[in-house]
């Protein structure tokens, strides 16, 4: 064979293994954190609300695991960098050279910083920065966005991959570090930041932060605007802005009694305080699992502490998910099907059994009617597609309640005696870590199966991770009170009950939600128009129930409801709201127009994230 042939020989397999081997990393990260990992991050930033950037400088502490690369490897997204210094041994910092990839849709901008020039590898480099106006964790109001219609206010979100796009770091949670922060913003407006928030802190010579337990790039948040703080107990409080901030107070008030029932189940609790900060409505999701400040929608705040569930499965993250972390967002599961599991054990443990069957029936009933719009590939709680890109992963939606029902399988299966101290050690065990299935496939097959084979077999295992679908094994909570509901449900449908019969009296929302689900699609324009006028849903305070409500008046046609139907699109933000919601008005040639001309006037309020879903189904796709 010619030496050139040899060459380029070698050269193939030296590609094979270094493919193999990044493969194996995060496919969403260009981070190379087999050869280095972030330790720790400062950011000294300043928030300019006219031009709607952070500027400043980041600084990464690294640990180099191998000791011959001289090249660092950071996700962005659209950030303008003006130069990077690395720190040599003298303590100097000295600037070095740094390139940035072509952008990638999905993945933004990989950048390089070339360390070759300096005699050995630096513990610090610091880039100096600022982002885009359109960064997509990032989200300005204007003050007319807010409630009192006279501060801007300015709020993040990373999760999943949207940290890149306000700090250059590792953007992957297979990385875990601590951070400080040092935040300059505008005369009267408080910072918050998922970190040690001080309830007295005023601003003054700027807001500092740390955090000092490791965690990865998604949960970094921050929030800047007007904000009140109410304390709730010796270790929770709740921030928002001040004209929410008395019903927050209330919504809230068993948060502390949330925290200590979760350490009764699952183990002490360590991150210090849990805080909460409810967010304007633009928030594109319920809730974020924040480290030590929670972000909150406020249509959860119902006015009767009916949608509390909520902040019990941003608190259950502080064990499964902020605690012990997929380390790839392939992993999805481990994060979401855990918490949803352990929701629902706290919430039974403060508000009793038949409260934590509701849920969990409800909870269970939409995530099977959820299948028939999800492909079969994207039903497994693992998919084995190749992990290039996180549209091969399970449907992100799905992992929650299928992840919690196999959880619940095994516990049902088990018993409790058994069940609890197993996930308790596992979460002990692998606490401030990142992890994937296979390392709980391990820890499950050794700590619990065998001692207990008769639990679960290889064939059903293999069917829940790998399976479309919930296995047939999966026993379905039956709640007696959902129960009851059915036979009133039937009744009113075939027109035996009068709309003014219905015995609403005790019903809970849980209860409302369901009838709703259930007449979705079955019921008249002149039955929901009767439902409407005798209960009032289209006003409803409670925006799930509002939310079914007006989905329900959708698909049958009742279009009087298009009023209130507006305001809420105009006022609420959320993507579990209004994405469905302007799905199901464009599926109708009669209710096309009306979508297109509210989304033209509300699209300016959503979260980009918001915006993007929404373009997609006012686009057909």
């Amino acid at each position: 064979m010619k030496t050139s042939t040899l060459l380029r020989a070698a050269a193939c397999a030296l590609f094979a293994q270094l493919s193999a081997h990044a493969y194996a990393l995060d496919p969403l990260s260009y981070a190379r954190y087999d050869q280095v990992k972030t330790s720790a991050v400062h950011m000294d930033l300043k928030a300019d609300f006219a031009k709607k950037t952070l500027s400043g400088h980041a600084e990464l502490t690294l640990n180099w695991l191998d000791k011959s690369a001289r090249i660092l490897d950071l996700d962005t997204r659209a950030l303008t960098i003006s130069k990077v210094q690395a720190q040599v041994a003298d303590g100097k910092w000295v600037t070095v050279r740094h390139t940035l990839d072509k952008a990638d849709a999905e993945k933004g901008q990989a950048m390089h910083i070339d360390l070759a020039a300096l005699p050995a590898q630096p513990q610090k480099v610091r880039i100096y920065y600022h982002t885009s106006p359109k960064s997509t964790a990032l989200q300005w109001l204007a003050p007319v966005q807010t409630m009192s219609g006279k501060r801007p206010f300015m709020f993040s979100q990373s999760q999943t991959i949207e940290a890149r796009s306000w700090v250059p770091l590792q953007d992957t949670p297979a990385v875990r570090f601590t951070y400080s922060a040092h935040i300059e913003a505008p005369k009267d407006l408080r910072v918050v930041m998922s970190a040690d928030n001080d309830l007295n802190a005023t601003g003054k010579g700027g807001w500092d932060f740390k955090m000092p337990q490791p965690i990865p790039s998604y949960l970094l948040a921050i929030g800047i605007g007007e904000i009140d703080v109410r304390a709730l107990g010796s270790r929770t409080g709740v921030y928002a802005e001040p004209k929410r901030i008395g019903a927050a107070a209330y919504e809230f008030v068993d948060t502390e009694k949330m925290v200590a029932a979760a350490e009764s189940l699952f183990g002490p609790y360590r991150w210090g305080r849990y805080d909460m900060l409810v967010l304007p409505p633009s928030f594109p999701i319920g809730g974020m699992e924040n480290p030590r400040l929670t972000f909150l929608t406020p249509t959860m705040i119902a006015g009767d502490r009916s949608l509390v569930d909520l902040i019990a499965h941003e608190l259950a993250h502080s064990w499964s998910g902020n605690l012990v972390t997929n380390a790839s967002w392939k992993h999805w599961w481990l994060n979401e099907g855990f918490t949803t599991y352990v929701t629902t054990r706290i919430l039974e443990s403060l508000y009793g059994p038949e409260v934590a069957d509701m849920n969990l029936q409800l909870e269970q009933e939409e995530a099977i009617a959820s299948l028939a719009t999800i492909p079969a590939a994207k039903q497994a709680l693992l998919t084995k597609d190749p992990d290039t890109s996180s549209a091969n992963y399970t449907d992100e939606g799905l992992a929650y309640p299928k992840g919690a029902w196999f959880l619940r399988t095994l516990e049902q299966r088990a018993g409790r005696a058994v069940f609890d101290p197993f996930l308790r050690g596992w979460f002990d065990q692998h606490a401030f870590q990142s992890v994937t299935t296979g390392q709980f496939v391990d820890y499950l097959r050794k700590n619990l199966l065998a001692q207990h084979p008769k639990v679960l077999s290889e064939a059903e295992l293999e069917e829940w991770l790998h399976g479309a679908g919930i296995p047939a094994g999966a026993k379905r909570v039956v709640s007696t009170r959902l129960a009851a509901l059915d036979a009133t449900r039937a009744s009113w449908l075939s027109g035996v009950t009068p709309t003014a019969k219905l015995d609403t009296k005790k019903w809970n929302a849980t209860e409302w939600m369901k009838f709703l689900n259930d007449i979705d699609n079955k019921a008249t324009a002149a039955q929901l128009k009767e439902l409407d006028q005798t209960f009032g849903l289209a006003k409803s305070t409670n925006n799930e129930v509002a939310f079914r409500f007006y989905r329900a008046a959708i698909n049958a046609g009742y279009s009087e409801v298009r009023a209130p139907l507006e305001a809420f699109l105009m006022s609420v933000g959320r993507q579990k709201f209004v994405v469905p919601l302007y799905a199901a008005l464009r599926a109708k040639p009669a209710d096309k127009v009306f979508a297109e001309s509210v989304y033209k006037k509300a699209r300016e309020r959503y979260h980009p994230a918001t915006q993007a879903s929404v373009d997609k189904k006012m686009a057909g796709k």
